[in-house]
């Protein structure tokens, strides 16, 4: 097979000369070459295509295309090179694959979809679909992922499951966040939204109708395996498992809450929708400022058929569904909340600003055993919930107080251990402060406290041992078992 170069060399040759054989010693090749190319441009083709030679499949085309007519296409090659073996071919399994292959490529050149592209409009759609998170605590997740098909702002909500009620929250929260709502809102046919399916047509959930007419939306399904219509939402949620999803390939460390998955979630729509878009050229989010002017108002208050009960959350940072006491974040306390049954657990939701979310999930449980968890109440060390500190009341506790931390140090410790007369010593220690000065008294009852000293005597004994050793002495805790006085044994003797 001569390059087009050779070919137009060859061409210039018989041009120049006009002979086939006088061309041939031009351009040193036969002259039948030479005449081949001559013909093939006077016919008007192609000089450097390849001319198709007889095979020995082509007494087989025609039962080849049979069978991939037959099987719309779908019968593979080695199955075809089988039933012409049978038949009497004695080519080799590779002819047949290229014949087998040219046969499906013109059996789908006239059955091919062609796709349109989707000219969407401002405020037109809203699609959402579901994606597969990150495992939490042992626990899988889910991501919600929605977005605008004009705009391409798209919303990543984490969720716990994919139930009615979780769904509606999701909806809402979306609305809410984009500012807007969209004349039509497009998923996938899952229960939740799709009851089920008579003569090919989708019957609509009624409680997911009754939500659309509430937000005013047209909540419409795809078309089963349509990728014009579940493209947009299926790119979001391969997008978002991407990124949001621990794996080797992202980088990203496992989440340790869920609400440190929600914190990074809201991240990666900030950050996504920042980010000028490839089809676009611009950012979502300055895409999403116009496109608002046609979108509908958000009602101002949910959907709440399908979110449960409503409870007022208690000083306690309680709520009580059934007898038993759930715990609720401390955030929202004097606040009401949403309370549902999901299964065996009690799943509470809250309105925000930014729509409905869920704030709690506990298990059920029953009255008599409160459901509570820690993370809900703020940070309180175990050592500050028994610690009393001094409050005075009359003026002679102001007065004890008043002489430094010492004292309070000596009044919290003379309690502890049970000491009788403490308002008459507080009076002689501030007695004391008169004639010592009051830093030495403070000082002296934080020795006191320190080494448990709080009998009758002990703070004057101090206080006149530091003045003899300048403050620098050791002061001895008393311990009367141990008593260097001498002892009354030998008066028993006495009389006998």
């Amino acid at each position: 097979m001569k390059s087009a170069g050779e070919i137009m060399e060859i061409l210039e040759a018989y041009d120049l000369v006009g002979t086939y054989r006088g061309a041939s010693r031009l351009a040193g090749c036969d002259h039948h070459t030479v005449k081949h190319y001559v013909e093939r441009r006077a016919a008007a083709a192609d000089p450097s295509a390849s001319v198709p030679r007889p095979s020995m499949i082509d007494g087989y085309r025609a039962k080849i295309e049979e069978l991939v007519e037959r099987s719309e296409g779908d019968i593979r090659a080695d199955v075809v090179h089988e039933r012409l073996t049978a038949m009497g071919f004695d080519g080799t399994d590779r002819t047949t694959r290229r014949a087998v292959a040219e046969a499906k490529y013109h059996y789908a050149a006239g059955r091919r979809r062609v796709y349109r592209p989707w000219i969407t409009e401002p405020g037109g759609w809203l699609q959402f679909d579901w994606g597969t998170g990150p495992r939490i605590a042992g626990r899988a997740t889910l991501l919600f992922c929605a977005w605008l098909a004009w705009s391409r702002f798209r919303v990543v909500i984490p969720v716990w499951d994919r139930t009615l009620p979780t769904v509606l929250s999701c909806l809402d929260e979306t609305f809410r966040r984009v500012e807007g709502i969209a004349t039509y809102t497009l998923t996938d046919n899952e229960k939740t939204v799709t009851a089920e399916h008579v003569a090919g047509i989708p019957v609509r959930h009624p409680d997911m109708a009754a939500a659309g007419r509430h937000y005013g939306t047209q909540i419409t399904t795809c078309v089963p395996a349509d990728p014009e219509s579940k493209g947009g939402s299926e790119a979001t949620v391969r997008i978002a498992k991407a990124d949001l999803v621990p794996t080797t390939a992202n980088l990203r460390d496992a989440y340790h809450s869920f609400a440190e998955l929600r914190a990074e979630a809201a991240m990666w729509c900030e950050h996504i929708n920042a980010r000028p878009h490839r089809e676009t050229g611009r950012p979502p989010v300055d895409m999403l400022a116009e496109e608002q002017a046609r979108l509908h108002p958000v009602p101002r208050d949910p959907y709440v058929a399908a979110l449960g009960e409503t409870r007022v959350v208690s000083r306690s940072s309680v709520i009580s569904l059934g007898g038993v006491r759930y715990s609720v974040p401390h955030q929202l306390i004097d606040q009401t909340v949403f309370v549902r049954v999901d299964g065996d657990e009690v799943v509470i939701a809250h309105q925000g600003r930014d729509g409905v979310t869920e704030v709690a999930r506990h298990l059920v449980s029953t009255p008599g055993t409160p459901r509570l968890d820690l993370s809900h109440y703020p940070p309180r060390s175990a050592s500050k919930i028994l610690e009393h500190r001094p409050a005075p009341r009359t003026p002679g506790e102001a007065a004890f107080l008043a002489l430094g931390p010492g004292a309070a140090a000596w009044l919290t410790a003379a309690a502890a251990a049970g000491t009788a007369r403490v308002r008459m010593k507080m009076n002689q220690a501030v007695e004391f402060a008169a004639v010592y000065d009051q830093a030495e008294v403070d000082a002296a009852l934080a020795a006191a406290a320190q080494a448990g000293r709080f009998a009758e005597g002990d703070l004057a004994s101090i206080l006149r041992h530091r003045r003899r050793s300048n403050g620098d002495g050791v002061v001895v805790p008393l311990v009367e078992g141990h008593s260097l006085q001498t002892g009354t044994s030998r008066w028993a003797e006495v009389g006998r």
